[in-house]
């Protein structure tokens, strides 16, 4: 018989050692992540337990009467330990339910961990979410590799890589972030957003320090210098099976010495080469409806292929009553 329980602070511990040994969880479950915008998000996270003890987690967030997996994070859905077999994660699922549907929500949307992120196969949810009339709702199209086994680059992006090289570029990788190199990119990184997007990083400058400061291990910096100038930089997610790129951003004069195909072959090439994945993040806007097709080819230019980062909802009410049929 599963268990539920809201998160309150004092179960922190127990929810970032859970995270830390689950099987599809990653840092970004950690509350020092969930937290950081803690004052823009409505915590409605779960925990749950079987008579062994915590086998599972929700992380979520609430606005008026929809329950979201989580609001504030790329991805969401439960978080479950190597152990969780499907007839455990149906329970966990109806136990969901009842739960939010007697405080009275009426929608769960959930984005499950895209595949390439887990440890070992997790997909009970998915299952478990359609049999009580959960949909696609929306879908968006990322791109990523394998380091050691993906289609040849592009000749522009391998002609970036030399021109880069031949102008003396160099790839650094800043750990403090306090850095000057911090700053400089994140100033690069508000002029491009700003000029080709007409938008904000979604990250603050001060937000990138203490999430830096939180998890140095999953969190990195790199930037492409001519002397030290700053020409192009990369925020990197480091998870157990994924190096994702969370930023890439390239100046004017950077694009036409090639600064950013240096960073990003080096990337590959050598500092994650050793990693199964390397994701770079979604080419889509509008929930999925649109395609930035510049952006979908360059990632495209180095190797990558299409995977997808969905979004299901399930309506509350309907699926109680499945319940109680």
């Amino acid at each position: 018989m599963i268990r539920v329980e809201q998160y309150s602070p004092a179960a922190a511990k127990a929810w970032d050692d859970f995270v830390r040994k689950s099987k599809n969880g990653t840092f970004l479950f950690c509350r020092g992540f969930m937290d950081y915008h803690a004052d823009r998000f409505t915590d409605a996270s779960l925990l749950f337990y079987d008579d062994k003890g915590l086998c599972g987690l929700l992380p979520a967030s609430v606005r008026d009467t929809v329950v979201t997996s989580h609001g504030g994070l790329t991805y969401g859905g439960y978080v479950l330990g190597d152990n969780a077999v499907q007839r455990t994660v149906d329970e966990m699922v109806r136990a969901t339910v009842a739960y939010y549907r007697k405080r009275g929500m009426t929608r769960l949307v959930i984005k499950p961990v895209p595949y390439i992120y887990t440890r070992i196969p997790a997909e009970e949810e998915l299952y478990s979410l359609t049999r009580l009339g959960a949909v696609l709702r929306y879908r968006c199209v990322s791109s990523a590799l394998h380091p050691t086994a993906h289609p040849k680059q592009r000749q522009s992006r391998r002609g970036g890589v030399v021109r880069a090289r031949k102008s003396g570029l160099r790839v650094l990788r800043v750990d403090d972030p306090d850095s000057a190199e911090l700053r400089d990119f994140y100033a690069v990184l508000a002029d491009v957003l700003l000029k080709r997007h007409h938008v904000k990083p979604v990250h603050s400058y001060d937000e990138m320090r203490l999430l830096m400061s939180r998890f140095p291990d999953e969190i990195k910096l790199f930037v492409t210098v001519s002397g030290s100038r700053v020409l192009a930089g990369v925020w990197m997610f480091v998870t157990g099976e994924v190096a994702h790129t969370q930023y890439i951003a390239v100046s004017d004069d950077g694009k036409r010495l090639g600064a950013g195909d240096l960073l990003i072959d080096q990337l590959i090439s050598q500092e994650y080469s050793g990693k199964p994945w390397f994701d770079f993040g979604i080419s889509t806007e509008d929930n999925g409806r649109i395609l930035n097709d510049g952006l979908i080819f360059e990632k495209e230019g180095f190797g990558a292929r299409s995977m997808c980062y969905d979004t299901y909802e399930l309506d509350l009410p309907e699926a109680m009553k499945l319940l109680e049929a």
